[in-house]
């Protein structure tokens, strides 16, 4: 069942959406060579719980997965796309690293996901995060009212190609309110013109990630971080969007002050 927000309640999924846009570019400014995953992960829990937010991630058990996550953030490298579990890893010189985090305040919740590369970037893995950057705000202005969710799907989809990246359907974007996950999926590859139609109260995650050479993905031994299943490089970025009588309202956006994965320059800096 689709759960449609009044303005009130999209104000108050901004407020999250807020937190969240800020903490990423904070994680993100944080995240340099030499940096250990689990400080990410325990920065996150600190700035969580002194906002008193509460992580959707925590004790997330979906049917995939080896036992409930016990993680605030999902940290995903190089080849690891989706759902990376945290763990004793030293960040190196090039590494890609996605990170992706969901809370809840005061009952609504916030989903985002970003790209960057710590230290020096490798000009292909700098493309590869732009396509889904690109594939992300093409997906919003896709997002109108009276417009059909095979349209955002569409736009997702003919960024890749644009691109020359595959598309994997299998995990994708997804209705969010209340919950992390709701109803409707958001798959990142379609036709436009297709599928329910976008109206406003309507509240979703648009995520597109791409592998560099393939649609397929495989799953560690710990049940939950997935990866390309040919050892190509990832990335993944994600919005969550209020769909209104106006438009498509961003309720992630990250300040624009921040270390921004879009600019190549901020990409290659460690953290001062």
């Amino acid at each position: 069942m689709i759960e449609f927000k009044s303005a009130e309640e999209i104000a108050r999924m901004a407020v999250t959406g807020q937190f969240v846009g800020e903490l990423l570019a904070e994680l993100s400014g944080v995240a340099a060579v030499g940096v250990n995953l689990m400080d990410l992960e325990h920065h996150a829990r600190r700035r969580i719980a002194e906002r008193g937010a509460e992580s959707c991630y925590w004790d997330y058990a979906p049917s995939f997965g080896r036992g409930p996550f016990r993680n605030v953030l999902c940290l995903s490298v190089n080849d690891a796309v989706l759902h990376g579990l945290p763990h004793d890893y030293v960040l190196r010189d090039g590494d890609l690293l996605s990170i992706d985090m969901a809370v809840v305040i005061d009952g609504w919740a916030a989903d985002s996901a970003l790209s960057v590369v710590v230290g020096t970037p490798d000009p292909a893995d700098l493309r590869l995060i732009e396509a889904t950057e690109v594939a992300l705000e093409a997906a919003i202005v896709a997002a109108q009212p009276g417009g059909r969710l095979g349209d955002i799907s569409a736009a997702i989809g003919g960024v890749a190609d644009s691109y020359g990246y595959p598309v994997n359907a299998e995990f994708g974007g997804h209705g969010i309110g209340r919950t992390m996950h709701e109803a409707p999926h958001v798959s990142n590859n379609g036709r436009a013109r297709r599928g329910m139609k976008l109206e406003p109260g309507l509240t979703i995650a648009i995520e597109p990630w791409f592998c560099r050479s393939t649609d397929k993905i495989k799953f560690d031994a710990d049940g939950w971080t997935i990866r390309s299943a040919d050892g190509s490089r990832t990335a993944h970025s994600e919005h969550t969007v209020a769909i209104t009588a106006a438009g498509p309202q961003v309720l992630t956006r990250r300040p624009a002050h921040g270390r921004t994965p879009a600019d190549p320059a901020s990409r290659s800096a460690t953290a001062s």
